[in-house]
């Protein structure tokens, strides 16, 4: 159901301050950080503000409109989230169970404490990774593109990079759980690569592919005619 086109007043916002995203919008086309976006604000149902600024070809110079295609990039997350969360209500697993019970690669796994790329120095994990632990961040997994820690770059000499990868899903996530951990399961907040293990966990538990699970389970239910 789409939401109805209202004025910012009539749902408590501000026509004027609303009217200061667009050079905020158009300094970021200018300065070359975006080539296109586009900026929806809607609240109580209505839709107040809807605007697009710069081009979404940039080799045929077409502009970007409000119905463009895009990426969604971590927005798969949520939609990630709440497939692991189906499979959780339908039974098939507790928040808390180690996810060693699907994927007994990330068994015995080892935490950095200090070292170098050629002599890291590890120990042993006190315990193993949970769901809940994905979920959440904590599960001392990491990403390789932020380049701030040894396992970072440990990730990405290894391979372990999900946008670029030319193999499957369960290659990536087998190759994640040959490196050292950043922290105990559990104990420290790091953004990190959870997500995409949940869907590949998302696939073994439900004997699905994980996009044909979405497409399935999720993005054709609600609706969603222009995501895939």
């Amino acid at each position: 159901m789409q939401a109805e086109i209202g004025t910012p007043e009539a749902v408590g916002l501000s026509s004027e301050r609303l009217e200061r995203i667009v050079p905020w919008m158009r300094g970021y086309v200018a300065a070359g950080k975006l080539p296109g976006l586009s900026v929806t604000v809607a609240r109580r149902g209505q839709v107040v503000f809807s605007r697009s600024e710069g081009l979404r070809d940039l080799a045929r110079g077409l502009p970007m409109e409000d119905d463009t295609i895009v990426r969604i990039y971590s927005m798969t997350k949520p939609l990630t989230s709440t497939a692991i969360l189906m499979l959780y209500e339908e039974g098939l697993f507790q928040l808390d169970d180690p996810i060693t019970r699907f994927l007994p690669e990330f068994r015995d796994m080892r935490v950095l404490v200090g070292g170098s790329r050629l002599r890291p120095e590890t120990v042993p994990a006190e315990r193993d990774i949970t769901f809940r632990d994905l979920l959440t961040h904590t599960s001392g997994l990491t990403c390789g593109f932020m380049d701030a820690t040894l396992v970072d770059r440990m990730y990405r000499e290894e391979g372990v990079v999900f946008q670029t990868a030319e193999t499957t899903l369960a290659e990536i996530v087998a190759r994640a759980a040959r490196q050292p951990l950043l922290a105990q399961p559990g104990a420290e907040w790091n953004y990190s690569i959870a997500t995409d293990v949940l869907g590949h966990l998302v696939a073994v538990i439900s004997g699905m592919p994980f996009d044909d699970f979405l497409r399935e389970r999720i993005i054709r239910p609600l609706g969603m005619v222009d995501t895939d």
